[in-house]
Order: C-alpha cells, then structure tokens, then sequence
C-alpha cells in the first residue's frame, strides 16, 4: 500500500497531486506562502528587449497556470490555464546602490502572489548606481518547487513555450463542477477507505515512538508577540566551484557531503538543539522530477543525521549517512505519504498541525537542499550570462509568532552553475539578534571552519 504516491499521482488530467493540493490549503489556512525566488546580477546593464522577451517565455509550462479550487469542501482542486506573463515588468523607479541589493531582493520577494487569483509569480528590474543590474524572479511554491521553476526558467531562455493543455478558468459551470466533483469522490472512495486504516496505525505508532523529550518541550511563549509579518534573515553565498571540490576531495567527501557539513556547522553556530547523540538533523529534499511530470511540486524527503564535530576534518561519515538516507529513502517509502488522500478532508485548521505530525523529523530540523549541476543556459536571462545567480527558498507574511512557535529555521539551498557554488542561507533562532550581520557571522565562522572562503551577498 505505501508505494510511492508521488509517482503514482504524477498525473491525472488537471487534478491536483495531494500534495500540491495539501500546500495550497496550508496557504490559505494560514496565510503563509512559501516562494522560490531567482536573481540574476549583472555587473552592467542588461538587454531589456532580452528580458523582456524572457518574462513573455516564463508565462508557459507549468508557470502558464492557476489553481481553480473545487465546488465541493471536500473536492479535488484543478488545474486552468493562465498563459502569458502573470504581471507586469517591473522596473524600479530608481537606481538604488550595490549595497542595498540584498535589501531589494527581500523586498522584491515579498511582493504579493496568489496561486488561484494570480499572479502567480512576478519579475523586477534595478538598476543600480554602480552600472550593474539586478532581475528577481519571484514565483509560488504552489505552482512549481524550485526544480520547477528552473526547468520553466530554462525553457524560457531557450524560448520553448509548453501548452499543458488546460481549460480555462470557469470552463466548467458550477452545477457541472459539482457534479464532476462528486464523481470524483465516489472513485476515491476505495482509497480512501484504505487511507483512514493506515492513517489510524500511523498516527498511534507515531505518537507513541515519539521522544518523551520531544513531545514535552515547551513552546516559546508569545508573550509581547505581534503577528506582524518578519522576514527572515537570508544571505548568499557564492564560492569556486574548483575550490568547494578541492576542499571536499581533502576532507574525503563530495558536494553534497559538504553542503551537509555546513549546514551542520551552521546549526551549532545558530544555536539549533542537537540530538541526545550529539547530532543535527538534515531534511534532505530530492528532485523527483522528469520532464514530463506537471506537478507543482515533486520531491523525496530523505532524513540525515551529522555528527558536527567530525566534518571539519573528515567528511567520510557524512557521505556514508548521506549515501545510507538516500538508500533508506528509496527502499522503505515514508508512510506518510499514504495518508495524502484525506488531504481534501482535512478542516483548514488542522492543516499545520496535521503537517507538523505526519512530516516531522527533528524539533529543530535543517533543510539542506542541493539542486546540483545547472546547464550555464539558466545564467542567460537577457541572452548574455550574468555575473552572479542566486537561487533561494522564502516564506512570505510568517510572523515572529510562527517562527518563536517552531522554535526558529535554517534553510539552506544550493546549485552548481557557471564555474560557481552559489548558494542562500535563511536563518532565524529564538533569543538571537536575528539580523544579516548575525547571519553571517554565522556562516563566515562555518566557513572556516570547514576551510573555504565564499563571497557573502
């Protein structure tokens, strides 16, 4: 029963995949939206026909589209058709300094989005005082993850405009809808019956595996606490691809072991709790994607244990435990997975924590993402390549409230392309000044230690 329902979902019609529809109902149920955003810095001006042209690409494949929620409460959501850029270019009214880039980026990522209303996602122009250029690209997580997107983004430099061949919005009258939808349930009603029994067994043994430590760990009081939306600390990070290689063959490791040992580092410098053995645990997103596959988003989890003491002079057993997570993953499938079918059914407010349970792996988990090796097309935006590409993973309108609640967050992701290791740290941790300068203090410090040198942005 628990084989792998990404695959066997991948796809059916315009139907949303349960777990894309699960996202858009944590969306909705709590305002927060999770975004994956796209740099590109040139250190002069860009082409804007060349832009231009891009932002018109980026408007097909699985950017070309809107979600179209069911009639029923308890429906499948759908797919509909929304080709062509989702907003208009926009170009800063004025040339602001270098040093205010990572200021803008935040800024930029904070622009509003919406996976049913649209637009989905947008794009933003500065120009800065220095002569160089800035373009962010700013999309929901609801319609494509970041393997998505960078495929679209691909797609659109090399001008291939994909039709999924979805209706339109409102093709469907509401009666027809209803009535679609109903049948649609009925079909599910065999799987759903096979869900609700392995969701029974599943949440009892969860709960009584779970550590005592675990489960009785307070939660930071929100005392004093607004929900007024914060953003998140994020830095990035840009490092020779020649020397993050050299430093890993030393210390007997290979990218992805290195990636692991400084999100590892960065853990103990941020703070986050360890294990009772002395470990930080990795959620470790794998691509799941073909080029055919329309889900918004495909990924495996696979879940990592580093010891941080030992990474700084061998990264032999981080490769292994990475090797091993990656083995455990593909030949024991999480079963949580088998519970997505209730998605639909579940009320909105027992999304997150309905999330936190089936999902959760530490207290203080870090999101260790490696997209890897990009074709060099991808730095081409305007048809030339751009000096620097950051590529990074953000929430929109979280509050401290969220953030105190799950004990803070550190995400990490990281692509290979150009000659360069570009990466982007997000990091927030209760009790902690929570400001750039802090955050790179951070990696700097992590930096070292593992015996690399990078360009903070």
């Amino acid at each position: 029963m628990f084989r792998n329902v990404n695959q066997r979902l991948a796809t059916r019609g315009n139907l949303l995949d349960f777990v894309d529809q699960a996202l858009f109902l944590g969306l909705r149920a709590t305002g927060q939206s999770a975004v994956t955003q796209i740099v590109w810095v040139y250190d002069h001006g860009v082409d804007m026909d060349g832009v231009r042209r891009f932002h018109r690409n980026m408007g097909y494949g699985m950017a070309g589209r809107l979600i179209e929620p069911s009639p029923l409460p308890f429906g499948r959501h759908r797919w509909v058709t929304s080709l062509g850029p989702a907003a208009p270019l926009r170009i800063a009214p004025r040339p602001r300094p270098r040093t205010e880039l990572s200021d803008w980026v935040d800024e930029s990522a904070q622009q509003p989005i919406d996976p049913q209303f649209g637009p989905s996602w947008h794009m933003s122009v500065l120009p800065m005082t220095d002569g160089s250029t800035a373009v962010s690209l700013v999309g929901s997580h609801c319609v494509a993850d970041g393997g998505g997107a960078l495929l679209t983004v691909y797609e659109s430099v090399m001008g291939a405009r994909r039709h999924l061949g979805y209706p339109p919005p409102r093709s469907r009258t509401w009666l027809r809808a209803l009535s679609a939808d109903l049948r649609q349930t009925v079909r599910d009603i065999p799987e759903l019956a096979r869900t609700v029994v392995a969701a029974v067994r599943f949440l009892a043994k969860r709960r009584k595996d779970q550590p005592a430590s675990d489960a009785t760990v307070p939660k930071t009081p929100a005392v004093g606490m607004t929900d007024d939306p914060v953003t998140a600390p994020a830095v990035a990070v840009i490092i020779p691809i020649d020397d993050w290689d050299a430093r890993s063959a030393e210390l007997g490791g290979n990218s992805y072991a290195m990636l692991a040992a400084l999100c590892a580092r960065l853990a103990v410098h941020q703070g986050r709790a360890l294990a009772d053995d002395g470990t930080v645990g990795l959620v470790v997103p794998i691509n799941d994607r073909t080029l055919e596959d329309t889900r918004a988003n495909a990924v495996n989890l696979a879940y990592v244990r580093i010891d941080p003491t030992a990474v700084t002079t061998d990264l032999r057993d981080a490769r292994t435990a990475i090797r091993d997570a990656l083995k455990t993953m593909r030949e024991t499938p999480d079963e949580a997975l088998a519970l997505l079918p209730l998605t639909p059914f579940i009320p909105k407010a027992a999304v997150r924590r309905t999330a936190d349970l089936a999902f959760g792996f530490t207290s203080e988990p870090v999101s260790c993402s490696n997209v890897g090796d990009l074709p060099d097309d991808v730095t081409r935006l305007d048809g030339t390549p751009a000096d620097l590409v950051i590529m990074r993973g953000v929430d929109q309108h979280v509050t401290r409230h969220v953030l105190e609640e799950r004990r803070g967050l550190l995400t990490v992701v990281c692509g290979r392309l150009a000659g360069k290791v570009s990466m982007t740290v997000v990091g927030y941790q209760p009790g902690a000044p929570n400001t750039k300068a802090w955050l790179r203090e951070s990696i700097r410090a992590s930096l070292d230690e593992l015996g690399l040198t990078g360009t903070l942005v």
